[in-house]
């Protein structure tokens, strides 16, 4: 899966212009699946097979959105003031590279605190594009930026921005090649959907999840890990398997499909960790608030230094939740409800 994520990762996706990821992804699955579309809000859906008679409608959902920046003024000197599109962090902008979508690159700057010991928030940041006034610069209004740093292949560890949630992307991917590598026979109708807006409250989902009407959701996301010094606790770690969350900031996951998640991973000896996770949030509960509800469950990939420029998982985790999903997708299985 390298080179796809690194072709994934290099490729400018910000929420509400993923057009270039769906492109890309579209190319990759399109010999793969029985029908391919992209609906109104931009979701790349792609179905593959139909139930059987005891099998369901499972939707599979990842996202191809990434955070970044949108320009919100330019003073006389060419400085771009910026609000973050996600859930950035100043720490983690300050001083990184980002590159607006029609080409201009700059770096992030912030003005002079009194106090040198506190954060700067980002109404006293800005972008730097080298310019010496606002005649000067290529960039209007609301146009948006992501980071720019190289893929970075340590090995087991991969490193690059928006591997929240290409690397999502890319397992799904993974399963439709090994699905139709392996000849696989599942009694399940699948849709698997990489969706749009997720940064931004989850939109695509929600519009994706109404459209296909699933029996069953499992979301594919990034997770921060826990797995470093000092760091947060509980949480994941890296190379230790996916982790099947149980609750986050908004979805409480149905209690059957994380057990029949857990029970499938120890018959099939692959290793997995169980997550709860106070306030993020997954297309989880976009699938699980629509029509009259939907059961919904949660695969996470450990992700160190989130929403950064330079975030890191562990290809094991993805190589594991690709046999995981292939393990619960052959099995027939009817959720059990709250």
């Amino acid at each position: 899966m390298k080179s796809l994520i690194q072709k994934l990762v290099e490729t400018p996706g910000p929420s509400g212009h993923e057009s270039q990821v769906r492109e890309l992804v579209k190319s990759e699955i399109e010999p793969l699946v029985d029908e391919l579309y992209v609906d109104q809000l931009g979701n790349l859906i792609a179905r593959k097979g139909q139930p059987e008679e005891d099998g369901l409608q499972i939707m599979l959902a990842a996202h191809m959105d990434e955070v970044g920046v949108a320009a919100t003024h330019i003073d006389g000197q060419g400085f771009v003031r910026f609000l973050p599109i996600g859930a950035l962090s100043p720490l983690t902008c300050l001083g990184s590279r980002v590159q607006f979508l029609n080409g201009a690159s700059g770096v992030i700057g912030a003005e002079r605190l009194a106090d040198e010991s506190k954060t700067p928030a980002f109404s006293q940041m800005f972008i730097d594009l080298g310019l010496s006034s606002r005649a000067e610069c290529p960039v209007r209004i609301g146009d948006q930026a992501v980071f720019v740093q190289p893929f970075v292949d340590l090995g087991e560890r991969l490193v690059g921005k928006a591997l929240d949630d290409r690397a999502g992307v890319a397992l799904l991917v993974e399963v439709l090649r090994q699905m139709q590598e392996q000849g696989f026979q599942t009694p399940h109708g699948l849709f698997f959907v990489f969706s749009v807006q997720e940064q931004v409250g989850a939109r695509g989902a929600i519009t994706a999840a109404y459209g296909v009407d699933p029996d069953l959701g499992i979301a594919i996301d990034a997770t921060p890990s826990g797995d470093t010094p000092a760091g947060r606790k509980p949480g994941t770690s890296l190379g230790k398997g996916p982790a099947v969350r149980v609750r986050d900031g908004s979805t409480l996951f149905d209690p059957s499909i994380v057990d029949w998640i857990m029970q499938v991973a120890e018959i099939a000896r692959l290793p997995y960790q169980l997550e709860v996770v106070e306030k993020e949030y997954t297309g989880g509960r976009a699938m699980q608030l629509s029509h009259a509800g939907v059961p919904v469950g949660c695969l996470s990939l450990p992700c160190r230094y989130l929403h950064s420029a330079s975030e890191m998982v562990d290809i094991r985790d993805l190589q594991n939740g690709v046999r995981l999903l292939l393990e619960l997708l052959r099995r027939p299985f009817h959720p059990g409800g709250g």
